[in-house]
């Protein structure tokens, strides 16, 4: 049951906004400096995505369509349907964070990573995860504008020209200049995640400390955090299911829907922290809490599946048969059935 250390940063980060929250001149500074680092880490996000790659994964297109279909369409349906525990279960900022969650592109690292140790299709993780993250840019904004509403941040021509100008602009400029900066970023690939990891820290510093100066803090009890965890934790178990037994049943082979279930049921923190800032303004430490437990929660049950599925009868199954059946095709010699 890995703990992922970003997330103790980010609990601590949370932890030094509620003891000192950043007010008055220190809180226009902080959020200066916050517009400042999303502008950048979409900028470096366009630079990082070769596009050449992401050409060439549109060939295993009915992946990429059942992972873009799991992120955008029955992640989105389960939130909506999740509304009926309001009040019951949830507040409504905390549905929501909820709902926001939903909307979030998957991941890509986490992906890759299991998928990897699960010994699934990695390619398609790769690509489908680097799709995800591409089409969230434009999607996720849109489609929270359309299913939050006012509710969610005070959604408007303004704030769409806010979304455009702070994740678009950076992210295409990225893209622009891949050319010229994309090897410079390669050669500094580990200070540059630092900078990323970082920059992320300070939009939570300056959403929390907002939420901590407005008060909102005192609408969440440990009660209603603890019913968010299990609606969460049903929330992941039923995409878990859709995305391994739909994938067998849209007849994908072992490797892609292991492929499918990890980058199909994950939801991604690096992408949403910054897009909730943006979205919602002042609203932002609630919406960002169930994303952050979300976050935690796909890590450990996933490192556990990955496990499994690396070490289950079908995978031995596969590994013993592939070398009399695959490798005659491969070398064009053709095999008489027996």
């Amino acid at each position: 049951m890995p703990i992922d250390p970003y997330i103790l940063l980010l609990l601590g980060t949370v932890g030094l906004a509620a003891l000192l929250p950043a007010r008055d001149t220190a809180a226009d500074v902080a959020s200066g400096g916050a517009t400042a680092a999303i502008a950048f880490l979409f900028f470096l996000y366009g630079a990082r995505l070769s596009t050449r790659e992401a050409l060439d994964g549109l060939r295993h297109w009915r992946l990429h369509v059942t992972v873009l279909a799991c992120t955008f369409v029955l992640f989105p349906v389960l939130g909506l349907a999740a509304r009926g525990l309001v009040p019951v279960l949830l507040t409504h900022p905390l549905y929501q964070g909820l709902l926001f969650l939903t909307l979030v592109p998957s991941t890509i690292q986490s992906s890759i990573a299991f998928t990897s140790i699960a010994r699934g299709n990695v390619p398609a993780a790769i690509c489908a995860g680097s799709f995800s993250s591409l089409v969230g840019i434009v999607l996720t904004p849109l489609l929270a504008a359309a299913l939050l509403g006012n509710s969610g941040g005070g959604f408007s021509a303004d704030s769409l020209i806010k979304i455009v100008l702070q994740l678009l602009v950076p992210f295409l400029a990225g893209q622009l200049l891949r050319r010229w900066v994309g090897g410079f970023i390669a050669r500094h690939k580990r200070v540059l995640g630092l900078v990323d990891r970082g920059s992320i820290l300070l939009v939570v510093y300056t959403a929390f400390s907002e939420g901590m100066v407005q008060g909102i803090w005192h609408q969440v009890s440990p009660a209603r955090l603890a019913a968010l965890l299990a609606v969460e934790a049903v929330l992941l178990a039923v995409m878990l299911a859709l995305t391994w037994y739909g994938a067998k049943a849209l007849g994908f082979t072992r490797g892609d829907r292991i492929a499918i279930q990890f980058a199909g049921s994950k939801k991604s923190l690096a992408s949403g922290l910054p897009m909730a800032s943006v979205l919602f303004g002042a609203h932002a430490s609630l919406a960002v809490l169930p994303l952050m437990l979300f976050h935690q929660m796909q890590l450990m049950v996933c490192a556990v599946i990955a496990k499994r599925r690396a070490r289950d009868p079908e995978e031995a199954a596969t590994a013993t048969a592939a070398p009399a059946v695959t490798a005659p095709a491969a070398a064009g010699t053709g095999t008489r059935p027996r």
